[in-house]
C-alpha cells in the first residue's frame, strides 16, 4: 500500500495529510465495538491523526476515541476542541481538563476553538496558552474561521479547520490564499472531505474514480489534500471504507480538469461555509 502523505505544521512536526475524523461516532452502543475496530484499523494504516469534539455526542465521541487509541496513545496526534460559549479563559481550562479526562489523557497534540463566538479571542488564547504552558496541550487552533476572524486572532493559529471540498470550496479566493500568507502560515484542515456522502453520487467524480481504478471517496480525499499542505479527516463507516481512504491517489492535471469543470473555483468572495 503506498505510504500516507505527511504535511509538516509550522511548529516543525509532521503529521499525516489523511487523518481520521469522529463526528457521530459514539453515539450508538450497539457500534461501538465496530467503531473502535475502523479507527484501530486506520491507526494500523497510517492514519494517526484522530480528530474529535466535546460536542460530539456530548463527549461520548471522547470516550470512543480515549479506548480506541489508549494502547497506542504514544503514536496518536490527537486534535480535539472547545466550544465557543466553553471559550472564556477559565472556560477552556475547565473544558480542556474535562476532554483530558473523558479521553483518558493527560495531553492533546491540538486544541481548537470549534467555532468563533462572543468571548474575546484574546481571553480564548491565553487560556490556550496556560494549557500549553502547563503541558496539557501541545498547541492551539481554530475551526470554522473565516478571513476576518483569522485575522482577528492576536497571532496566527496553527491550524484552521474548515468545510473544504470540491462543492464548498468558496475558501479558495481568500481563506486558502490568507493561510498560506500567514507567517507563520497556517495550515488548512479539511473535514468533510465527502460532503458527509453526499458527493459519492456525482457522475462526473464517479467518471474520474473509474479511471483511476478507485472509489470516489479516495478521489476526493486526493483533491483535498492535492497541494500538498492541506490535510483531511474523513470519516469511514466501515474497515472496507478505512482501508480506502488510507489508500492515496495521485490525480493528474487532466483530471483536476475535470473536477474543476464539474465544480467550477470560486471566482469571488463568499461566506465561509459550515456544516
Amino acid at each position: 500500500m503506498p505510504k500516507i502523505p505527511e504535511v509538516t505544521l509550522s511548529n516543525g512536526l509532521t503529521v499525516p495529510a489523511i487523518g481520521q475524523g469522529t463526528w457521530f461516532m459514539g453515539e450508538d452502543p450497539g457500534r461501538r465495538q465496530h467503531e473502535i475496530a475502523s479507527l484501530r484499523r486506520g491507526i494500523e494504516q497510517g492514519m494517526t491523526l484522530i480528530d474529535t469534539a466535546t460536542m460530539y455526542g456530548d463527549g461520548l465521541a471522547e470516550e470512543l476515541v480515549g479506548e480506541a487509541i489508549a494502547p497506542v496513545r504514544d503514536s496518536i496526534f490527537l486534535v480535539d476542541k472547545v466550544l465557543p460559549y466553553e471559550a472564556s479563559y477559565e472556560g477552556v481550562i475547565s473544558s480542556c481538563e474535562g476532554s483530558l479526562s473523558r479521553l483518558g489523557t493527560d495531553f492533546i497534540d491540538l486544541l481548537l476553538l470549534h467555532w468563533p463566538g462572543s468571548h474575546p479571542v484574546e481571553e480564548t488564547v491565553r487560556g490556550f496558552e496556560n494549557l500549553r504552558d502547563r503541558g496539557l496541550i501541545g498547541a492551539w487552533g481554530v475551526s470554522n474561521f473565516d478571513p476576518d476572524n483569522v485575522r482577528s486572532l492576536p497571532e496566527p493559529p496553527l491550524v484552521n479547520q474548515v468545510l473544504y471540498n470540491p462543492s464548498r470550496r468558496g475558501m479558495e479566493y481568500d481563506l486558502l490564499p490568507l493561510h498560506m500568507q500567514s507567517t507563520p502560515p497556517v495550515t488548512t484542515m479539511a473535514y468533510s472531505p465527502i460532503e458527509q456522502g453526499r458527493l459519492l453520487a456525482s457522475q462526473e467524480l464517479h467518471e474520474v474514480a473509474e479511471n483511476l481504478g478507485a472509489s470516489v471517496a479516495q478521489v476526493l480525499i486526493a483533491w483535498a489534500i492535492r497541494d500538498g499542505r492541506t490535510i483531511a479527516i474523513p470519516k469511514a463507516s466501515s474497515i472496507q471504507h478505512v482501508d480506502e481512504n488510507a489508500t492515496p491517489l495521485a490525480l493528474s492535471s487532466r483530471h483536476l480538469d475535470l473536477i474543476d469543470r464539474a465544480f467550477p473555483p470560486p471566482v469571488c468572495e463568499t461566506p465561509l461555509e459550515m456544516l
